[in-house]
Formats: structure tokens, C-alpha cells, sequence
């Protein structure tokens, strides 16, 4: 039924970069891009972003030309991820013609630059170029205890979330991830799943309807460490809940993925992306009391046959929010 190879979660994460580049709303980026144009002073940007996996998000600030002098902090309560995150980020800078100032734990003599208190290390990454200087510092954290040890102090001029908020308990949590930033500060959301998932061709209407709805219900009664922990819906109630805490909007727009294969079949790794789509779908329905297991791995099975075939359309709506505090 599955694609063997669609288990990397690192990999999901890799494979879908190209995705986001052309789902990002631009309009909203372009605004973004203006916002930081007009900060006033010359201190580097500072700039956390929460749930920052590999560190994706982090190449493309650079690469779009938002970052060029910043104090980046990524978080993410996976290990894994950070260390996949610091390995990546020092190849990527050395790519660049970087010289580093430090190196990621694994490249280093044993024992220097080792993860200390909740995920820090004992130093930076620094990438600096004739164009660049950027100090980047990745952590170990659940979310939820970094803002406990953060309360009351506001640090940050940039807080970034991508793909992120629809796996949190937005209307306690929101809140108290804007108190991180100084008055003024700005905040850029993206990819935030708003309630559509769509496979095509159609296999069986009602069994596909049937599918999308259960599948939205997980994400409405997920829970990490006994709290809520997501929405299906979470881009719409992200812009009615930024008003409530005082938020100002400057854009929000659709980013939505569409997946498709051209002459050439999918784009870069999306095929990768795909499996595993269709796997996560499978590892959150089967078994449930109102899906026939038989049919149901029959519908995996054929998606799956689809992918492979260059056949599936995928699609998933989200938004973009940008705005200041």
C-alpha cells in the first residue's frame, strides 16, 4: 500500500521546498519585504522562528534578500530536525563562499560546540560574505516551555511561523508568541492550512468527501502533552485572533499548494512529497470506526498507483498574515 521510501520526515521537509517557493504569497512577501526596508536603525535584524524544522525558511530569507545583517534563532522540539537544521545551514553558507565561525557539533572535534541547556550551543553560526553577516542559533524546545522561560520579555523584531500554527492551540498560545516581539515588531505567518484538501481525479465522491472530512477532524482533535493541539481551520481563525490580541494586519493572501505534473512529471522531489502526503493520510484514518479498512487501503493503494503514474493533482488551501504589533 505504501511507498517505502515515504518515511523521512527530513526528507518530507527537503522535498517540499520547491513547493513553498511558488505557494508563498508574494503580495504578502513584497510587503513584508517594504516593512523591513523601513525599520529604522542599522542593529542587525533579530528574528525567532518557531517550529523551524530543517531550516528551509531560513535559506530562502537569505536567498529572497530579506536577511542581510540579523541575530536568527530557530526552534523546533525535534533533535533530529535541528541537527539536520545545523548541518544544512553550515553546507548551505559554505556554498555561499562563507567562511564559518563555527561548525555544527558533528564536524567538530568531539565535545566542542555540543548542544547545552535546552538545545543551545556553546556558540553561533556565523555566515559572512562581502554581502552577509548573519549570526544564526538553533534550539531544542517545545514551544510552549521557550515562551515560559521567554514571559515578559520582549526581544524579537521578526517572528516567523511557517507552516507551523495549524499544530497549536492558537487561541492560548497566539497571544503570548506576539509578546516576543518589541513594539513594532512584525510577525510573518505562513502556509497556514485553512480547511481544504483536494485529490484528483475523483475515485469515489463519498468516499474521497468522506476522507477529506475525517482527516480535517484530526487535525481538530489532535493533542500534545494533554493540550489542544491544532485546527483544520486555522488561517481564517488566525486573522480574526491576531485582531483580538491587538494585532495590526498589514497583507494576508492564499498560499495555496498545487501540486501537478508537467511534461516532465512533478517538480524536483514533489513525487517524494506526494507519498508521503498520501502515507500520513493513511497513518491518521486507518482503522477508523467509519472507513471501511478494505476500502480504504484500496483508495490509498490507487493514490499511491497515481503518483507514480504522474496522474494526481493535489491540492491544499492556506494563508499567508503579515502585520505588527
Amino acid at each position: 500500500m505504501s511507498s517505502p521510501a515515504a518515511a523521512d520526515y527530513s526528507r518530507y521537509l527537503a522535498a517540499k521546498k520547491t513547493l513553498d517557493d511558488r505557494s508563498l504569497n508574494r503580495q504578502v512577501w513584497e510587503h513584508l519585504v517594504q516593512a523591513v526596508r523601513e525599520r529604522a536603525g542599522a542593529a542587525p535584524l533579530r528574528v525567532l522562528e518557531v517550529g523551524c524544522g530543517i531550516g528551509t525558511m531560513l535559506e530562502r530569507l537569505i536567498d529572497w534578500g530579506l536577511l542581510t545583517r540579523a541575530d536568527y534563532t530557530g526552534i523546533d522540539v525535534d533533535a533530529e530536525l535541528i541537527r539536520e537544521a545545523e548541518q544544512r545551514f553550515y553546507s548551505y553558507a559554505v556554498g555561499k563562499g562563507a567562511k564559518m565561525g563555527s561548525a555544527p557539533p558533528n564536524l567538530l572535534p568531539h565535545g566542542e560546540g555540543e548542544f547545552k541547556g535546552p538545545g543551545q550551543r556553546a556558540a553561533p553560526l556565523v555566515l559572512r560574505t562581502s554581502d552577509l553577516d548573519i549570526r544564526v542559533s538553533f534550539a531544542v524546545a517545545d514551544l510552549v516551555d521557550f515562551l515560559d522561560a521567554k514571559q515578559g520579555k520582549s526581544f524579537w523584531d521578526l517572528l516567523v511561523a511557517h507552516a507551523f500554527l495549524d499544530l497549536i492551540d492558537l487561541p492560548t498560545v497566539l497571544p503570548r508568541l506576539l509578546a516576543l516581539l518589541v513594539p513594532g515588531g512584525l510577525f510573518y505567518f505562513t502556509l497556514n492550512f485553512d480547511g481544504a484538501t483536494i485529490f484528483e481525479p475523483i475515485i469515489d465522491p463519498d468516499l474521497d468527501r468522506r476522507i477529506e472530512t475525517l482527516y480535517h477532524w484530526t487535525m481538530d482533535t489532535r493533542r500534545y502533552r494533554g493540550r489542544p493541539a491544532g485546527s483544520s481551520i486555522t488561517g481564517r481563525r488566525l486573522l480574526s485572533g491576531l485582531k483580538e490580541a491587538g494585532a495590526r494586519l498589514l497583507a494576508a493572501g492564499s498560499s495555496d499548494w498545487v501540486v501537478y505534473p508537467g511534461s516532465k512529471g512533478y517538480p524536483g522531489e514533489e513525487t517524494y512529497f506526494l507519498h508521503y502526503i498520501i502515507d500520513t493520510t493513511g497513518g491518521a484514518l486507518l482503522g477508523h470506526p467509519q472507513l471501511e479498512r478494505n476500502r480504504f487501503e484500496a483508495w490509498l493503494s490507487l493514490r499511491h498507483r497515481q503518483i507514480d503514474a504522474g496522474e494526481l493533482i493535489y491540492i491544499a488551501h492556506q494563508l499567508d498574515v503579515l502585520g505588527y504589533i
